[in-house]
């Protein structure tokens, strides 16, 4: 099968782009051609505001990009993962017009909320789900910018009028049943959705022998519930929490944890922690979609203490593979976090629990599977429609 992979890089980079790297790699060690075509968001800078402007609503150059690919390749099938802002949604236009089938991984609800994780004022608001999303504008939702909110809401609105993203994108890839009803809900149809989660790969079998305190690994920010974490070990002074990661509250989480905040450390270093941890950590305040570090977590045997939010009431088994908490509340998470440092054995339970849910669900070659599956669902699809025409 050859694949044609379509990203646009972020400028700080994140788990969404380590997705990206890892499917590329899985499929070139089961022998697919991969072409990948990448935009990077540093080519802003040297870019008028006008033009990025209309390059997220429709890019000829993506355009002519893809035509030629397709032309010179020959893709089977182009798996799309970010368009936002270089690539745009012509890419799906010209896909179609060389009668390509298209899968696109929702990593995020873009296309429901321009600013994506569905955050206001520090509480989840849904009020643009199955809207048009004019009210981003007013609010300034995207980057605190009534302009760049109104660009994504024009690429938005433009989209949904034509039937981009109804008509020319033949599967999308959901990466829990929580975000495929929350898109179904906004308005997507329910037949082109597949469900497939994020994968690791991991080295070797974890022990569960010298564990002890908790991790947190992610962006230091507010989404994230950094504060509510600074808060709770506040109150929870028996659960040491070790913090890795850098981000705009970094001197808050100095001030917070001190020498417990290690920055930024490589991802070997960070697997290697949570093989001695006894338990992660993810305080968020947002909807999250499918964190890789809870893959992570799981793979090294580590139970993850989470918000009751959004997906993270599936991934996260309460008092099987983690536990959950009442979402941006310090003081009912410092209570688990103490439960969880005076009973060990317990957190040893769901650690072995929770590498099980690994085995079962996200290695690299259970996400194989399903990917091809996808793949040849959407090829088939295609082939029939262009019949039916």
């Amino acid at each position: 099968m050859k694949i044609l992979i379509a990203h646009n890089a972020y400028q700080h980079r994140g788990g969404e782009d380590a997705v990206v790297d890892a499917e590329v790699a899985l499929l070139r060690e089961h022998g697919h051609e991969v072409e990948v075509y990448a935009q990077h968001n540093d080519a802003l800078n040297n870019m008028p505001r006008a033009t990025a402007a209309m390059t997220a609503i429709w890019s000829h150059r993506s355009t002519g990009d893809i035509d030629s690919l397709c032309e010179r390749f020959a893709p089977d099938v182009i798996h799309v993962h970010n368009t936002f802002p270089l690539i745009s949604p012509s890419l799906y236009w010209a896909a179609a017009r060389r009668h390509v089938p298209v899968v696109q991984t929702l990593h995020n609800f873009r296309l429901l909320c321009p600013q994506a994780i569905f955050l206001r004022d520090g509480k989840v608001c849904e009020d643009c789900v199955g809207k048009l999303p004019w009210r981003a504008v007013t609010r300034k939702c995207y980057r605190d910018s009534a302009v760049q909110s109104a660009v994504i809401t024009s690429m938005l609105a433009t989209h949904r009028a034509i039937g981009t993203y109804r008509e020319r994108i033949t599967r999308y890839i959901a990466l829990n049943s929580f975000a495929r009803d929350k898109y179904i809900e906004g308005g997507l149809p329910a037949n082109r959705f597949r469900i497939k989660p994020n994968f690791v790969a991991s080295s070797a079998h974890p022990t569960w022998e010298h564990r002890s305190g908790g991790m947190y690994v992610g962006r230091l920010s507010s989404e994230k519930g950094l504060d509510v974490l600074a808060q709770a070990v506040r109150l929870a002074p028996s659960a040491a929490v070790d913090v890795i990661g850098s981000g705009p509250l970094e001197a808050l989480a100095r001030d917070a944890f001190g020498d417990r905040l290690l920055g930024f450390r490589p991802l070997d270093d960070i697997m290697a922690r949570m093989g001695t941890a006894e338990f992660m950590v993810l305080p968020s305040i947002c909807y999250e979609n499918s964190p890789r570090t809870i893959v992570e977590a799981f793979s090294c045997g580590l139970p993850v203490i989470a918000s009751r939010l959004g997906a993270l009431i599936d991934i996260v088994r309460d008092g099987e593979t983690g536990l959950l908490f009442n979402p941006g509340d310090p003081a009912d998470l410092a209570a688990k976090m103490s439960w969880a440092a005076a009973n060990p054995e317990q957190m040893k339970r769901m650690g072995r629990a929770a590498r099980t849910e690994y085995e079962a669900k996200y290695t690299p070659e259970r996400n194989y599977d399903l990917l091809i599956d996808i793949y040849e669902d959407a090829i088939s699809t295609l082939t029939r429609e262009a019949r039916a025409a």
